[in-house]
């Protein structure tokens, strides 16, 4: 799921889906939440703690429910 196009990230903002944000090869290093807003270059991610987290588009976004993938590309 990685780049996604803003009707995508809409979808994930409106349904509520939680995503993960895989910023490097730890898990425990990603960003949890859901979709808040998005520009260009950032996405902010409300987190399960309710602090918004404003995260590079760049980075390889997936659905929090599916299993997690790490590529070092």
């Amino acid at each position: 799921m990685d780049l996604l196009n803003d009707e995508q990230l809409d979808k994930l903002r409106v349904d509520g889906t939680k995503i993960r944000i895989v910023r490097d090869a730890l898990a425990e290093n990603d960003v949890r939440g859901i979709v808040v807003a998005w520009d260009e270059e950032y996405v902010l991610v409300r987190r399960p703690n309710r602090r918004v987290i404003k995260i590079k588009r760049s980075y390889p976004i997936q659905l929090a429910s599916e299993e997690r993938k790490w590529s070092a590309e």
